[in-house]
């Protein structure tokens, strides 16, 4: 397991996580460093401890936004997709349709080549 020093707010900490996310875990303590920064910017000195826990609190807010977000977007794309499987049933019906379309064309032109072969002028009697 690897160790990584960080810095937030002032203060080192060394953080275990997994080998190679050492990277990530830095970049997350940035994310939260410069959040307590933004805070203290806000609304002065009132306490490292204090800024951390808004901090903390802040990120939790934009967290839970984005799982709100996404649970909207899966919700969309569930729709499109039973819109595309409709649209897919009716493309094949359409399909169907028109082979039939087809099919009985072909045996009318079947029927009139018959007739202009048996000397008849193709037209129907």
């Amino acid at each position: 397991m690897a160790q990584v020093n960080v810095t937030i707010s002032g203060k080192s900490y060394r953080i275990a996580c997994e080998d190679g996310q050492e990277d990530h875990l830095r970049a997350l303590a940035s994310k939260l460093d410069q959040s307590i920064v933004e805070l203290r910017e806000r609304f002065g000195e009132i306490g490292d401890q204090r800024l951390t826990v808004m901090a903390a609190i802040t990120l939790e807010d934009r967290v839970q936004e984005l799982e709100r977000r996404m649970e909207a977007l899966q919700g969309e794309i569930a729709a499109l997709n039973g819109s595309s499987a409709t649209v897919a049933e009716q493309q094949a019906a359409r399909r169907g349709e028109l082979a039939n379309a087809i099919d009985s064309l072909a045996e009318r032109i079947e029927t009139i080549a018959v007739r202009i072969a048996e000397g008849g002028d193709g037209r129907p009697t």
